[in-house]
């Protein structure tokens, strides 16, 4: 039985860090074990300029513990006023690594996002110009489309239009839930790739609704049914380049996810990779770990992988049940069995 892994230090492709004080009480967890982080630009009011990009950098470095080792890699919220030209200007200056879609109502914080796709046409096409990716938040939000549908309803209505108009503009579908979705990025030669949670290769929709709800799993995209996890679990073990971890780790305090209308997240970033390792050996996938955690992200994003390495021990981890913040405290999400890797 293998005691010990060792792999180039991961890269979380999609991370909430939040603001203010829950930015300096989550970041720790985050820089602990990950190297970079693509952080989301969905704060109130969003990151929707290159100023405010690097306004927000600065936030985050400022936050990092003493001694911490952790790259923020930045992104612009897409609205439907956001300017080329910033966008291209901060790309050259390596401030911003990729451009967020929300469509508009889609999840926490998303109001500003694109409700007609024409008009930001433009911007698209100058994001396929100058080989800048797309991240899209891959769901539709028409009331009338059942919310376990809108996954693959967006893939029809809106990525596929996208792509097709833009050939050349490099996307990536980020936390995936659907076989529909795992299938439509093998269905692409190149330029198409996807991120997976760490929550969605553990929940299906039972864990959160069966025998009572369970508000700390609850997310968005929604988990699925299990036929969709296992799918989502053989694409992240198989070594494919085409998908890797972005763990939409997303904080939110007990008392917002514990109302009449809770907030959606899973706060990961603690148990992660504990999580991870414990997955992939179950399925018999160690040997892919590093792919999907270190390896396959940089490539896509036309990154290095890590130089520096960490090695992961079969001992039993030690994980906080939740992480005070001034606002109240932060449940860390329960995988629901036991973890026997520690980093």
């Amino acid at each position: 039985m293998t005691q010990s892994i060792t792999i180039r230090r991961p890269d979380d492709w999609h991370l909430h860090l939040r603001d203010g004080d829950m930015l300096r009480a989550v970041l720790p967890h985050s820089a602990r074990d990950f190297a970079r982080a693509i952080i989301m630009p969905n704060l109130v009011p969003p990151v929707v300029t290159g100023a405010q990009a690097a306004a927000y950098r600065e936030r985050i470095m400022a936050a990092l513990p003493e001694g911490a080792d952790f790259t923020p890699l930045m992104t612009l919220y897409l609205t439907e006023d956001t300017d080329p030209d910033d966008v291209a200007r901060a790309h050259a200056e390596g401030l911003i690594h990729a451009v967020k879609l929300y469509p508009a109502g889609a999840t926490t914080n998303s109001a500003s996002g694109v409700s007609n796709f024409d008009k930001v046409a433009p911007v698209l096409d100058r994001m396929a110009e100058i080989g800048l990716p797309l991240c899209t938040h891959g769901e539709v939000t028409d009331s009338e489309i059942d919310i376990f549908d809108r996954e693959a309803v967006f893939i029809d209505r809106v990525l596929d239009p996208i792509r097709r108009a833009h050939p050349n503009l490099r996307v990536i579908m980020e936390h995936i839930t659907t076989a529909d979705a795992a299938d439509y990025v093998r269905s692409a030669d190149s330029g198409l790739a996807a991120t997976i949670t760490t929550h969605h290769l553990v929940i299906n929709r039972n864990h959160i609704l069966a025998g009572g709800i369970r508000p700390h799993y609850y997310c968005l995209p929604v988990a699925k049914r299990e036929t969709h996890r296992l799918a989502l679990r053989v694409a992240a073990t198989s070594g494919d380049a085409r998908f890797f971890l972005g763990t939409d780790s997303a904080p939110h305090t007990d008392g917002a996810k514990l109302q009449p209308c809770g907030c959606a997240g899973c706060f990961t970033a603690p148990n992660t990779l504990s999580i991870l390792a414990q997955v992939f050996e179950d399925d018999g996938a160690l040997d892919n770990l590093e792919a999907f955690t270190s390896l396959n992200g940089p490539a896509f994003y036309g990154l290095p992988p890590n130089e520096t390495r960490i090695t992961m021990r079969r001992e039993a981890p030690q994980h906080p049940s939740s992480i005070d913040t001034p606002d109240g405290p932060v449940t860390v999400f329960d995988p629901g069995f036991d973890l026997h890797w520690t980093s």
